[in-house]
C-alpha cells in the first residue's frame, strides 16, 4: 500500500491543445467554477480547453469548453450531497441533484473526451475503479489525452 498519510490537497489544472501539442497550467482556486469556466473560454483553440479538478480524496470534475459549448463531467454525482462545489457543479451543468440513496455514479457528458480518443466506456471504467484516488484518475486521463508528463511536472513543481 502507498504512503497515503500525507494530506492530498484539492487541485485544478487547465489544458489546451494548440498546433498539435498540449499546454497546461495550474488553476488557483479549485472551488471557483465560474472563474475556471471563464478562463477556459479565453483559451480558444481548435481542441478547446479542459479543466480537471480533484476534490479531497472523493471525486473529480472535468469541464471542457469547445467554441460556445461547455461540457461537464463529475466522477461521483452523490458527492453533491456533502460538497458545495459538487452541488454548484451540477447546477451549472444542469444535472439533477442526487438523493441520499442514489448510487455513486458518474454524471454529465461521458463523451467529454471522445473526440480526443478517450471514449465513454473508458472514462466510466476509470470512475468505477474504487482503488484509484481522484488525482490518479486525473493522471490516467492526462496520460490518455497526451499531457501526462506535463501534468506530473506541473504537480511536482
Amino acid at each position: 500500500m502507498g504512503d497515503v498519510s500525507e494530506q492530498t490537497e484539492d487541485f485544478a489544472i487547465e489544458a489546451w491543445h494548440e498546433e498539435g501539442r498540449w499546454s497546461i497550467a495550474s488553476l488557483p482556486d479549485p472551488d471557483d467554477l465560474t472563474h475556471i469556466i471563464d478562463r477556459l473560454k479565453k483559451q480558444q483553440t481548435n481542441g478547446g480547453a479542459v479543466a480537471l479538478i480533484a476534490i479531497d480524496d472523493e471525486f473529480f470534475l472535468a469541464i471542457r469548453v469547445l467554441g460556445t459549448h461547455v461540457k461537464f463531467f463529475i466522477s461521483d454525482v452523490t458527492c453533491a450531497i456533502d460538497y458545495e462545489v459538487a452541488a454548484e457543479f451540477l447546477e451549472l451543468a444542469d444535472l439533477d441533484q442526487p438523493e441520499e440513496d442514489d448510487e455513486p455514479l458518474p454524471a454529465g457528458d461521458l463523451d467529454i473526451f471522445s473526440d480526443l480518443g478517450m471514449h465513454s466506456m473508458e472514462l466510466s471504467t476509470l470512475c468505477d475503479d474504487a482503488d484509484l484516488f481522484p488525482d490518479e484518475q486525473i493522471e490516467a486521463i492526462a496520460n490518455r489525452l497526451g499531457f501526462g508528463d506535463a501534468l506530473t511536472e506541473l504537480l511536482e513543481s
